[in-house]
């Protein structure tokens, strides 16, 4: 049996509910990263961060090669990048949304 495409979409967004696996993508947006360069930026153990770096690459988001000792992370697709860039758009004009309704409460002459 096929899977409903709203399913696998459900499945994709939920990889991203992390806070951590947000981050590490925000640094792959600007450029590939060894994991030793990303743990103060995202400021958790490196076996966490190893586990989330896990998570990404077995949903596709990220890929890795290997230099030395060191694996480098980069995204697979700059779509993600992008996708990030438009939540940060849709968040932003939410919350300006939020700020202005406050706004008019805080200046309402309806108390």
């Amino acid at each position: 049996m096929k899977t409903p495409l709203y399913q696998v979409k459900a499945e994709f967004f939920k990889t991203l509910g992390h806070p951590v696996r947000i981050r590490v993508l925000e640094l792959l947006s600007q450029r590939e990263h060894a994991v030793a360069e990303m743990l103060p930026e995202v400021g958790v153990e490196p076996a966490n961060l190893s586990q989330q770096l896990a998570v990404l690459r077995r949903a596709g988001l990220v890929t890795t090669r290997k230099e030395g000792s060191s694996v480098y992370y980069s995204l697979t697709s700059p779509r993600v990048a992008e996708l990030l860039r438009v939540a940060r758009e849709i968040l932003t004009g939410v919350l300006s949304d939020q700020i202005q309704l406050l706004e008019d409460l805080t200046n309402s002459t309806d108390r």
